[in-house]
């Protein structure tokens, strides 16, 4: 392919945004400009209040059923109100906020507000409790909290609270509670204007930092800076595909990451609709009535809601609105892939990133995506794979995703672990920012995931990934989920163990069992074959959803060396 102009991106985005495209409109090479004093709030979020005041920015539907429609004016002055709440309450530039706040539509109001005052965002889960808590107020430094009133959330911060004092103001979302500040009481004596301060926040500042999903040990803090919204642009506008004139619908918790991805940041760059149904709990049958009733235009979910529509008779539904549906958090089995799009015609553009990055490979508009890929590297990172030594590995040849940084930071990137220079080198050296996960790229330069690092197992010599016996599993209709791990094993060192979990209406026994097996040793090579098959109720997850494969392993670990203690 000749070398492509780069061409400023339309709308807003153009401002700081120029890409090149090949023939089929494959995006080819990206480019990032007037970036030094960016603030999403006053940069975007601002300009579009002024000049598309009526354009919705979010069309909001609560648990109760309520609608809200909440144009760009509205984000604009109601984030600015609660920039002036929260600087009144003494919130300043530098301060590290905690936001717990489901998905209350206040959450978009907070979190413009505190990058108009320059003060760090911490989202975090209201599934978190006291000793969660007690870990983030410490491992981060946090200065003020603003909680939902819903649960027990603000019970367990006052609990946590009792052995942190670096908490100077509290404030409540939805409800009154001793000790608190009521924000939907003291909002309204607050003005709707806030004046881009001369010193303001922006550019390589930093603006939020993540608890990452903390798979394989306690989370550690991503820190992020003011040009990280720009990153998601590739998100919102390649990946998602999301039309300046649709709705688009993401499946997360504001507690995580994904929710930057899939709920502000690219979308708005996009001019889009943002859609938020701030439900408590999920139910397949709800989320594809609202995918029809408000003829949502693009959509994206964890694989593990994929796995439940397609046990759902998606036929029943019409979702012919749709155009484009996409999946990250982890890797989608072709078979549910297939399932969804016989169901559907709508094909999965799969994604992959992490808390430190935004979108780093994906199947991008105008790319044909292959079943159980995540797609090709984005032309915002210089991807490869590598072997523990370094060198690059053979097409085909498993090994470990590698961002390059030697010659220029890719804007996305994280600015390190925050007060943690350690774990920051551990995985960012050599001119390289290290993933942790590992996969092999074909011929194509289509990426096929494999595992993380951690999760390999080795067993008689041989070195397998978890996610291709799952794959495998996933084959069989009556299998809701599954988890491949490895177990102690005397003469292996290391044998293969499938956890499953069974689809509504199966029964687990001995010949389901024995079913299982038949099917494997008719379909894998004889290494591959897990030895163990177990039937379990759950899995145990991330908040975020990601299946905890290192908790699963940890626990069979334990109970043996447990056992051989007792021989003893």
């Amino acid at each position: 392919m000749s070398e492509k102009q780069l061409i400023p991106e339309e709308g807003i985005a153009g401002r700081f945004i120029s890409c090149a495209k090949d023939e089929k409109g494959v995006l080819q090479k990206i480019d990032f400009h007037d970036i030094e004093s960016f603030n999403f709030a006053f940069d975007i979020v601002d300009q579009l209040g002024v000049t598309k005041p009526t354009k919705t920015a979010m069309l909001h539907i609560s648990k109760e059923g309520r609608e809200r429609k909440i144009t760009f004016k509205d984000m604009m002055e109601y984030s600015s109100r609660t920039a002036n709440y929260l600087s009144y309450l003494g919130i300043k530039k530098g301060d590290r906020v905690l936001v717990v706040l489901k998905r209350h539509y206040q959450f978009w109001f907070t979190i413009l507000a505190l990058h108009k005052i320059g003060a760090i965002a911490i989202p975090a889960s209201f599934l978190l409790v006291r000793k969660d808590f007690e870990y983030r107020f410490r491992a981060a430094q946090i200065t003020a909290v603003i909680s939902t009133a819903d649960g027990d959330v603000s019970k367990e911060i006052d609990k946590a609270l009792r052995s942190y004092e670096g908490v100077t103001a509290k404030v409540l979302v939805g409800g009154v509670r001793t000790g608190w500040n009521s924000y939907n009481r003291e909002i309204r004596y607050f003005s709707r204007e806030f004046k881009r301060p001369a010193n303001a926040a922006g550019g390589s500042d930093p603006m939020l930092m993540f608890f990452t999903s903390g798979t394989t040990s306690y989370p550690k803090i991503a820190a992020h800076s003011y040009t990280y919204p720009l990153g998601h642009y590739v998100t919102a506008k390649y990946w998602h595909q999301v039309d300046p004139d649709g709705i688009h619908f993401a499946i997360s918790d504001t507690g995580w990451g994904k929710a930057m991805w899939g709920k502000l940041y690219g979308q708005w760059l996009c001019e889009a609709t943002i859609f938020t149904y701030d439900y408590d709990e999920f139910f397949a049958k709800e989320i594809l009535a609202m995918l029809e009733k408000y003829k949502i235009t693009t959509f994206c979910a964890p694989p593990t809601v994929y796995r439940v529509l397609v046990h759902t008779d998606l036929g029943s539904y019409n979702l012919s609105n749709l155009k484009n549906v996409t999946t990250a958090g982890e890797a989608l089995n072709p078979e549910i892939y297939s399932r969804f799009y016989n169901a559907t015609g709508l094909k999965i553009m799969e994604g992959f990133g992490q808390t430190e990055t935004t979108l780093t490979v994906g199947t991008l508009a105008g790319m044909d995506p292959r079943p159980g890929s995540m797609g090709k590297a984005s032309p915002q990172y210089d991807i490869s794979v590598v072997k523990p030594d370094g060198t690059p590995c053979a097409v085909g040849e498993v090994g470990e995703i590698v961002v390059k940084t030697s010659d220029a930071l890719p804007l996305g990137l994280f600015l390190g672990y925050y007060l943690d220079d350690e774990k920051t080198a551990s995985v960012w050296h050599d001119g390289y920012y290290h993933t942790g996960d590992t996969a092999y790229v074909d011929k194509d330069n289509y990426l096929w995931y494999v595992g993380r690092v951690d999760d390999i197992i080795k067993s008689a010599g041989f070195r397998v990934g978890p996610f291709e016996i799952e794959n495998e599993i996933m084959k069989l209709p009556y299998v809701l989920e599954c988890a491949v791990t490895s177990v102690p094993d005397k003469i292996r060192g290391q044998a293969i163990k499938a956890s499953i979990v069974l689809a509504d209406g199966i029964e687990a026994s001995d010949s389901l069992k024995k079913e299982i097996m038949k099917f494997l040793r008719n379909n894998m090579a004889s290494y591959k074959r897990p030895k163990i098959v177990e039937f379990v109720k759950t899995l145990p997850k991330t908040s975020s959803g990601k299946i905890r494969r290192s908790e699963i392993k940890e626990n069979d670990w334990n109970k043996e060396e447990t056992k051989n203690g007792k021989n003893e």
